[in-house]
């Protein structure tokens, strides 16, 4: 594992490169994409619970830490991608703040403990279990909370999976985002 040209755009560890596992083939968020998403959750980070989905480098949540999260969980299938958070985490100074946990998604959405104000998925562009996961993962959404859910532009993913609701949808060149709510109960 190495650190490499990935860094952190914000707060207060920007510019902080992240480890990167050796021998997992990883398409971490993109810096604009990452701003944009960061741009968009603004104020909903700060002392946010946050919940990092298909974690891979932990660019995501190493990022809302960055930016005033109080504590994220990092969940990855891969154990070289775990390692390499928790060595991001602790570069940092933020292992105090954060959990890393190793299990398979959708399954492992179960593993994270209480519910997550913010909870960033970023999956294999492709992954057929993506949507289960999300439909999954609206049961771990605190009240008033936000999934944003990182895709390929070219899929268009669904309007009301499970519980959600979709409230916004933005393209970043060949990378997407779409932002779901708890479905309100009518």
């Amino acid at each position: 594992m190495a650190a490499s040209r990935l860094r952190i755009a914000g707060g207060t560890a920007r510019g902080l490169p992240l480890t990167e596992p050796r021998g997992l083939r990883l398409r971490p968020t993109s810096g604009m994409v990452r701003e944009a998403i960061f741009n968009i959750l603004a104020d909903r980070v700060e002392g946010a619970r946050v919940l990092d989905l298909y974690a891979g480098t932990g660019a995501l949540g190493i990022e809302a830490l960055s930016r005033g999260a109080a504590e994220a969980v990092f969940i990855d299938a891969e154990a070289a991608a775990c390692q390499a958070i928790l060595q991001s985490l602790s570069r940092a100074g933020f292992s105090a703040r954060a959990e890393v946990l190793r299990g398979r998604l959708p399954a492992a959405v179960g593993s994270a403990e209480g519910v997550f104000d913010v909870i960033l998925m970023d999956p294999p562009y492709q992954l057929e279990t993506a949507e289960e996961t999300l439909a999954l993962a609206h049961t771990k959404l605190a009240e008033g909370g936000i999934i944003v859910y990182e895709h390929g532009s070219r899929y268009n993913p669904p309007e009301r999976p499970a519980g959600l609701r979709r409230v916004e949808r933005r393209v970043y060149g060949d990378s997407a985002i779409a932002l779901y709510a708890a479905q309100e109960v009518e």
